[in-house]
């Protein structure tokens, strides 16, 4: 259970905060939502995003409910600690993909005193971990899991389901590209997905042989 404090008080150490799930999760929304609440209290605050991740505005995080904060775009882990020099409070989107160095910056800012929020995607399209985020919830003190709500059942959804053709491991997108599923939407999908490509590879065989 995670319990906010946003209390300015004199410490040794912070800790670190993971905040993950799907697609259309509310990720980056909980993200901005800790950030405004630790500004509110008085605290020096910064955030940083992958310079990849351009969908909306380069020096702003945006959520799919168009929830925004300034932020600092970044093209490598390696950068944060040099840019977040005297913060309290430190949030990074988008954490799924950063390099693996990700994790040691979390802990060597934990470390110094600040308190470290960090959003991102646990799982690929492909229902594999993501990136560095299963690193880093081994290694938070808080790790809060969100969930969107499948589009084909109406229950809770904590896959990410990729509609476009493109077998990328990165591929920014929205609605367009992606949809939010439960488990057993997301396994029939696949199930479907497989069943379409042993027809095609079967008529494929059959129109050589005929040839």
């Amino acid at each position: 259970m995670f319990l906010e404090n946003t209390l300015k008080y004199d410490k040794q150490f912070g800790w670190i905060e993971v905040i993950c799930g799907s697609m259309f999760s509310g990720k980056t929304e909980e993200l901005i939502r800790r950030l405004k609440r630790a500004k509110y209290a008085n605290l020096k605050v910064e955030i940083f995003k992958p310079n990849v991740d351009i969908r909306y505005e380069d020096d702003m995080v945006v959520s799919h409910d168009e929830n925004e904060i300034m932020c600092t775009p970044v093209p490598a882990a390696a950068n944060i600690p040099i840019l977040a020099d005297g913060c309290d409070v430190i949030g990074i989107d988008e954490a799924q993909f950063f390099d693996d160095e990700i994790v040691n910056v979390c802990n060597f800012l934990a470390n110094k005193g600040v308190r470290v929020i960090v959003a991102g995607l646990d799982m690929d399209f492909k229902g594999n971990p993501f990136g560095p985020m299963p690193n880093l919830m081994a290694t938070a003190e808080f790790v809060t899991k969100v969930h969107a709500i499948c589009t084909r059942t109406g229950g809770l959804a904590h896959y990410s389901y990729r509609k476009a053709e493109n077998d990328n491991l990165v591929l920014l997108g929205e609605t367009n590209e992606y949809e939010p599923l439960s488990r057993e939407a997301y396994f029939k999908k696949h199930q479907s997905k497989i069943n379409d490509i042993k027809v095609t590879d079967a008529e494929q065989i059959i129109t050589t042989k005929d040839v």
